[in-house]
């Protein structure tokens, strides 16, 4: 089968497009047809070797988390899915070397979900892993309840857009932070803009006097310090990009695969409060210019691989 592989760790240079061999079919495992795969920003940092620490990389590797396609067949011990279904996966294992951006992917059931059915394979694709953060954060670590007022920074990218929507969806109010050419697609998702920069903390007091309720951290550093300080007493905070939310009382997120929460994702699709914007689409044998374009910082919502 054709796939991106890297052999080393290094920078998108290092991706090769060509044949590997098809991957086995474990008894728990499905085997699926890709149709497309998306790239977060862990992809580009892992084959920088900036994860060589919590995972080890079986060279040569295959990059990717994020996929959406077609059962292909099913291992010995799966009944959940059958040759023909249409199926999304945040496709993480105890180590980096089976990923995504490839023609098929054999991947434990326990990373699978259903496919919404009225988001194309592009948009499905770009779902599991940035949704299944904003998911879980929101759920596992904020807690929010209906009534809460949220502050999102970062609110117009991958994660961010999804975690409005998702709050929103549990009848949150939601400020979001963003660059001001982004405030209208924010209003669109039902956030209330405010720009980044000098005065944050004064316009967010603005909107919210008594402070807010919880806060989702997406970038780290000044975002991240003048978080607490927005709170309401007992407020919650949480990131996903600085482990120095630790020291101010609040939770560091690393999302994990679960089927359930995933499965969530896509009923909140199909319900028409979850979309995924896809900022570009890149055949699979350019996956380096889609890495290339993740890394300048500024994509609004998510990249996408497209597969065959």
């Amino acid at each position: 089968m054709k796939a991106i592989t890297y052999r080393a760790y290094g920078s998108p240079d290092g991706l090769e497009y060509g044949d590997v061999p098809s991957p086995k079919l474990g008894p728990d495992t499905v085997l699926v047809r890709v149709r497309a795969a998306s790239v977060n920003p862990v992809d580009w940092k892992i084959q920088a070797g900036y994860l060589d620490s919590a995972l080890d990389a079986v060279f040569p590797v295959v990059p990717g988390w994020d996929v959406a396609g077609v059962v292909e067949q099913a291992g010995v011990a799966v009944t959940e899915f059958a040759p023909g279904d249409e199926v999304i996966g945040y496709v993480r294992e105890d180590f980096v070397s089976r990923g995504t951006f490839a023609e098929y992917v054999a991947a434990p059931v326990r990373t699978r979900a259903r496919k919404p059915a009225n988001l194309s394979f592009e948009e499905a694709a770009g779902l599991p892993l940035a949704g299944l953060t904003a998911y879980q954060a929101l759920t596992r670590h904020l807690k929010l309840s209906e009534g809460d007022t949220l502050l999102v920074h970062a609110a117009a990218g991958g994660v961010g857009s999804l975690a409005v929507q998702i709050a929103r969806a549990f009848g949150v109010r939601v400020i979001g932070t963003a660059s001001e050419h982004n405030h209208e697609y924010l209003r669109s998702l039902g956030a209330i803009p405010v720009t980044y920069g000098e005065g944050l903390a004064d316009r967010v007091r603005a909107l919210a006097p008594e402070g807010v309720d919880a806060a989702l951290d997406l970038v780290g550093g000044e975002a991240l310090k003048i978080s607490p300080e927005l709170l309401v007493p007992g407020g919650r905070l949480a990131s996903i990009a600085d482990g120095a939310v630790l020291g101010l009382g609040g939770a560091y997120v690393f999302v994990r695969p679960d089927t359930a929460d995933l499965t969530a994702l896509t009923e909140l699709a199909e319900r028409g409060a979850l979309s995924v914007e896809v900022a570009a689409v890149f055949p699979l044998e350019k996956a380096a210019d889609a890495l290339r374009l993740s890394m300048e910082g500024h994509t609004r919502g998510k990249i996408a691989i497209s597969v065959g």
